[in-house]
């Protein structure tokens, strides 16, 4: 059957598929995501063993080897790297490509169970994760405010800011960047625990069964059926003070008398600096299957709105991806425009037929920009 000769004798046809593939061409490339590079599923799994206080040879002897031991017979298994510090080490497992990545993740996740009994009691459970290419930050904006200190700074990121945040279509995480950890500290007295035959387990042990939220069961009262619950939690570091401890003799004494409890902060780990000084910082990262673009209109949009509500926060941009695979798209856009051109003018300039020049205009399909904004994070107003 020779389709173009079919086509000439039946117009109509060839015409609306012709228009049909057109309008499913350019829905289908306005549907495209804007980012850097495609979303790819690794079947890469990371297993984090974390013993506090413990050296890397301890680490490697009581943990270490016995997770390798364990993942060395799964399925797939194609590579295996181990990154050991202070406390602290990562397991890397690399599958095949063709292996499915949630299989590997469970395959990864059983293995380990499977031998946490035999790992140190005092070890951390281990964190197992899948690796995940979308998990880079995408913009990262500095707050700051004349009315609040560094720790209320922290606790409004990560209270306010990162619920807003995540409420935005296509926003992954949110990660305060420096900043402080609210930290209730109990300093115990030596010569206080020696006087009253006190321990330092003994306290926190009931610390730990006082401090607590457990559910309790279910009561019949006046005739309905009630659930019970048990609550035994403190608001502020003074009501932890005032706690009672029972000694070893059946006297009680309130927590203060032994120990100095403070409000305080955590040791600090990591630190954030923006032109000289210190700042509290925040950093968003997309979902997968999210465009970049997308996802940096969409929270510069939401703090917008945050900043009509709270004009004394000044928010301001320090880094962001997003602008260099904005100006990377409209690039190939214009090389796209500029080929098809100059195809065009070298049909019209060795054929001089409009009509031919008509038609091989038509059969490159020009396509059609999507109609988005440009990247306006950048325009986000700061007040600092």
């Amino acid at each position: 059957m020779n389709v173009s000769s079919w086509s000439i004798r039946n117009p109509v046809p060839a015409v609306l598929a012709f228009a049909m593939l057109t309008f499913f061409g350019v829905t289908a490339f306005k549907a495209m995501k804007i980012q850097m590079f495609p979303d790819v599923d690794l079947p890469m799994v990371t297993v984090a063993a974390t013993l506090p206080g413990a050296s890397p040879d301890q680490m490697e002897a009581e943990a270490v080897r016995k997770i390798e031991n364990a993942l060395a017979s799964l399925q797939g298994l194609k590579h295996m790297y181990t990154q050991i510090k202070d406390g602290t080490a990562i397991i890397s497992a690399e599958f095949r490509l063709e292996r499915d990545s949630r299989l590997a993740l469970e395959d990864v996740r059983s293995a380990v169970a499977r031998i946490r009994s035999e790992l140190p009691r005092e070890m951390l459970d281990p964190v197992i994760n899948k690796v995940e290419l979308s998990g880079v930050p995408i913009v990262t904006y500095a707050i700051t405010s004349p009315k609040m200190n560094e720790e209320e700074l922290s606790w409004f990121v990560d209270n306010n800011i990162t619920r807003l945040l995540l409420g935005v279509k296509g926003v992954g995480a949110v990660n305060r960047v420096g900043g402080v950890t609210r930290q209730i500290r109990v300093e115990l007295d030596p010569a206080k625990l020696l006087a009253l035959n006190l321990t330092a387990s003994e306290i926190s042990s009931q610390l730990r069964q006082i401090q607590q939220e457990a559910p309790g069961g279910r009561t019949d009262l006046g005739g309905m059926e009630q659930t019970v619950r048990t609550v035994a939690t403190v608001q502020t570091a003074e009501q932890l003070a005032h706690m009672e401890i029972s000694l070893r003799d059946g006297r009680l004494v309130r927590l203060d008398q032994v120990a100095n409890v403070s409000d305080t902060i955590a040791e600090r780990r990591s630190a954030a600096l923006h032109n000289g000084k210190q700042v509290v910082g925040f950093e968003v990262i997309r979902s997968l299957g999210a465009g970049d673009v997308e996802v940096a209109n969409g929270v510069t949009a939401a703090l917008g709105r945050f900043k009509a509500v709270h004009p004394e926060i000044a928010v301001e941009r320090v880094f962001n991806t997003v602008d260099m695979v904005y100006e990377a798209y409209l690039g190939q856009m214009e090389m796209i425009f500029e080929g098809s051109f100059l195809a065009v003018l070298v049909v019209v300039f060795f054929l001089r037929n409009m009509r031919a020049t008509l038609v091989a205009a038509t059969a490159l399909r020009w396509p059609s920009s999507p109609r988005l904004p440009p990247c306006t994070c950048s325009d986000f107003p700061s007040t600092s």
